[in-house]
């Protein structure tokens, strides 16, 4: 596995692993808020069978953490791919996104159609559907910005790890809850803050609508125990022509860390069907 330090054109630089180079099938994956491109260690035993690009998204992992909260802004981002992606000669990929990655992973569908083959959504939400729901999510947002800022990583991490959409992850092994413990507390809280604040669910442009457009085959994966996510995924599947839903007993919010080894196999059989 190759880790690289890929620089954008205006000096930001990305870490991203690259595994499984030999493989021809590319799949760029996209973690969650507090994750990094390491959070995806969990399913790579059980998907061998295509090149893993992992990107940590900026403002987490060893990715820069820029000051401008602008920087974040969700058309950056996407422009920020599609250069890693120039940059690794890779033209075309499936796409797995978890949580805010699957986010990103949406949009990135939507804005860049020609460079995306399959599209695997875990936990994902394409934003919300009123300017009223945004602004209020968009306070909650600053909200929680502003608590890693006056109480520290540590504090927000021990908040973070508690709050009801994670609650499954409880009867989790102690090992893998250490693991996800410790790369949430390797985050840089400046890069936490800004991330909440220039791409969390309440900047973020809502997708409803222009999941219409979108006629790339997509897989909506979400756990049993993740009832609202569920419901999203639902609703997803109707405004997207070409989607299935996989509803995973015994996981919630994290399937892929829940559930790693049925995750892989249902990725893999989507990517290769």
């Amino acid at each position: 596995m190759a880790s690289l330090i890929i620089r954008m054109h205006d000096g930001v630089e990305y870490e991203v692993l690259d595994q499984n180079q030999s493989v021809k099938d590319v799949t760029l994956c996209l973690h969650g808020f507090t994750g990094s491109a390491a959070s995806w260690g969990f399913i790579d035993s059980y998907m061998k069978n295509t090149r893993l690009v992992k990107v940590s998204l900026l403002g987490h992992g060893h990715t820069d953490s820029p000051q401008n909260v602008k920087r974040y802004a969700m058309s950056q981002q996407l422009a920020d791919l599609a250069d890693i992606l120039d940059h690794l000669k890779i033209h075309k990929v499936n796409i797995l996104g978890y949580s805010m990655g699957g986010r990103i992973a949406l949009s990135f569908a939507y804005h860049y159609p020609e460079r995306v083959d399959k599209l695997i959504l875990e936990s994902t939400s394409p934003g919300l559907h009123s300017f009223k729901e945004r602004m209020a999510r968009l306070k909650h947002d600053h909200q929680l910005a502003k608590k890693i800022r006056n109480e520290g990583l540590t504090a927000f991490v021990d908040f973070w790890e508690n709050i009801p959409l994670f609650a499954s992850q409880k009867s989790l092994p102690a090992d893998k809850l250490a693991q996800l413990r410790q790369g949430r507390l390797k985050a840089n809280p400046l890069g936490l803050a800004r991330s909440l604040e220039g791409i969390g669910t309440g900047s973020q442009p809502s997708m409803w609508r222009a999941m219409k457009d979108i006629s790339k085959p997509v897989l909506l994966i979400c756990g049993t125990l993740d009832q609202k996510f569920c419901q999203i995924a639902k609703r997803m599947h109707q405004a997207l022509e070409f989607s299935q839903v996989v509803m995973v007993e015994h996981a919630g919010h994290t399937v892929h860390v829940e559930q790693p080894h049925f995750f892989g196999r249902i990725v893999s059989e989507f990517i290769f069907q």
